[in-house]
């Protein structure tokens, strides 16, 4: 009997010595998991998106902004595998979305962080309203308010501006640590990709106390969503406009229109092209199909590399000057068939013996057949590397990820495993060889001569750029400017001989590419004294000549641009 009260004592130290224990247990080593966990249940947090930035054009209208949407979440942990199926179908009644398609939501919307999942988009106001006089028998599911990017002129610089979507899983884990969530959307081309930084803003949210009633008791914390940084471009909305008009009369093609003395780009359109708002919600199965089709209408053609034709003549001209060969008042003879080892090539015309000014107004083939082989390829290639081609152009755009093709001898050498020869050297000299110009980069040269010999970096943001000094020779660009107003005055061009224009100068271009109809360029600028715009328009496999096809697209941009602007006087002296 004495035993008991010791025994029962033991009884007693030993359940309170495992108290202890579990108590020391759950505090001290599983504390913090455990505080985590009743914060879960205590404490929610309801993220804020941030509104993405504006787009604006170089006068500050507007071309890029955000729209209000409502959507459609589940939290995945207030409902469980076994509590989904009632709040599934309470939903697909609700809101009048098929269970089918709220379990496929649901399922690919699984994180393992925990995040609320989308279950469905852009609501219909009555949608959102059955949600709200029901939200009591609906929990775990929310309709919270959203933004979507707007692009209010469609397909409008939709190269240029590019879209947004939401960010993949794959992309989640590298992006999580740079404040993104799994509910974010990302810039996939274009400007909202190179900004995207700049453009997207910061998360904010409600830190909220609940009870266990999942009631809100007080609010713990809040922290306003920061929206993005508009962006100002250098493109000029109304001439983008007159660029996509321009651009219908052919089915694929690009216009490029410049600032040659800072390389700001004024408009940039390319076609066929696509309307970035379908991305905003999500594009259909016969939108997908349209994108991906043989016409590829997300391809920037700006970007994209074809034969220069004709238009290459003033990198021979200015290979034949810069390398002492010729002068600038040099004159060659000109005639219908040149022939040349046994070969002959064809000219549209005999004009004489002529200068390079004129040889660049009627575009004569013979004439340049000579210079090229007279020069050499050496030169040649050399000359057309100087002023930019064959070489990213250095615009922000990440989408710029070809530089052309110069198919020089090392080129055929390493591709065909044959030695160069004349035949090559005569097809190169007038753009018809393995050479291969996108259309801005074609900008770039054109830029170089109206500005007096400067390679400037093209740029839709207004930044400090570089510009290169190319060194050209005072003759070498006189005989260029001379000859490029007489493409115009009396060439190929004579359309934009036009008293309502301030003075023209450029060139032509018809690009063969058998058995396709032919390419039709053209590049140039104005006023041709003191340039302000330059323009490089082309037609990818248009049929026609760069002077019907091409050389209209310019000056329907040129009569938008120097609308209004034309001294009193300009037009009796059109002739200087």
């Amino acid at each position: 009997m004495q035993r008991q009260p010791a025994f029962l004592l033991a009884i007693v130290v030993l359940f309170a010595t495992a108290m202890g224990l579990r108590l020391a247990w759950l505090q001290l080593v599983q504390g913090a998991e455990n505080r985590a966990r009743a914060d879960e249940n205590r404490i929610r947090l309801v993220p804020r998106q941030p509104m993405r930035g504006r787009i604006l054009d170089r006068h500050g209208r507007l071309l890029v902004s955000s729209r209000l949407t409502y959507n459609l979440y589940v939290q995945p942990r207030l409902v469980s595998d076994a509590q989904w199926p009632a709040l599934r179908s309470r939903l697909a009644s609700v809101i009048g979305i098929s269970a089918a398609t709220l379990d496929q939501k649901r399922r690919n919307g699984y994180n393992s962080e925990g995040y609320r999942i989308e279950l469905a988009s852009n609501l219909r106001p009555e949608q959102v309203l059955r949600f709200r006089e029901q939200a009591a028998a609906l929990s775990g599911a929310e309709v919270d308010v959203d933004y979507l990017r707007s692009y209010p002129y469609g397909s409008l610089g939709a190269h240029v501006l590019g879209y947004t979507s939401p960010i993949t899983a794959e992309e989640y884990d590298k992006l999580e640590p740079k404040g993104y969530r799994m509910q974010d959307r990302i810039g996939r081309s274009g400007i909202e990709s190179a900004f995207e930084s700049h453009l997207r803003g910061e998360w904010g949210g409600q830190q909220l106390e609940v009870n266990a009633a999942g009631e809100v008791q007080r609010v713990l914390g809040d922290k306003q969503a920061s929206a993005g940084q508009d962006l100002r471009l250098t493109l000029d909305l109304e001439l983008q406009k007159a660029a996509e008009r321009a651009l219908a009369t052919v089915n694929r093609g690009a216009i490029v229109a410049m600032d040659p003395q800072t390389g700001a780009i004024r408009a940039m359109a390319s076609r066929p092209n696509f309307d970035p708002n379908i991305f905003s919600t999500g594009p259909t199965l016969a939108q997908w199909k349209a994108l991906g089709g043989p016409d590829a209408p997300m391809l920037n053609r700006a970007f994209q590399g074809f034969p220069p034709a004709s238009t290459f003549k003033l990198v021979t001209t200015i290979a034949g000057i810069e390398s002492g060969k010729y002068g600038e008042n040099s004159t060659v003879p000109t005639m219908h068939s040149f022939c040349y080892r046994g070969q002959c090539y064809g000219d549209h015309g005999s004009f004489g013996a002529i200068g390079f000014p004129k040889a660049l107004a009627v575009s004569s083939n013979s004439f340049y057949y000579q210079v090229g082989l007279k020069v050499g390829p050496t030169e040649l290639f050399h000359e057309a590397r100087r002023i930019g081609y064959g070489q990213l152009t250095g615009i922000e755009l990440r989408d710029e990820d070809g530089a052309g093709l110069l198919g020089d001898q090392a080129w055929k050498r390493k591709v065909y495993g044959e030695p160069w020869t004349s035949v090559d050297t005569i097809s190169s000299a007038i753009g018809q060889g393995p050479v291969l110009v996108t259309p801005l980069q074609m900008a770039r040269l054109y830029a170089a001569v109206a500005n007096g010999g400067w390679l400037v970096t093209p740029h839709l943001v207004e930044r400090p750029t570089p510009r290169r000094w190319l060194g050209l020779k005072p003759e070498t660009l006189r005989a260029l400017r001379k000859g490029l107003r007489m493409v115009v005055t009396e060439g190929t061009a004579t359309i934009l001989n036009d008293p309502s224009l301030p003075p023209v100068a450029g060139k032509t271009g018809t690009g063969e590419d058998p058995p396709r109809p032919d390419h039709a360029w053209f590049g140039g600028y104005a006023p041709a004294g003191k340039p302000t715009l330059v323009i490089v328009a082309f037609g990818e496999n248009s049929g026609g000549y760069g002077g019907t096809v091409a050389a209209p697209m310019v000056k329907a941009l040129m009569t938008t641009w120097f609308r209004g602007s034309l001294p009193a006087d300009q037009t009796a002296r059109r002739g200087a």
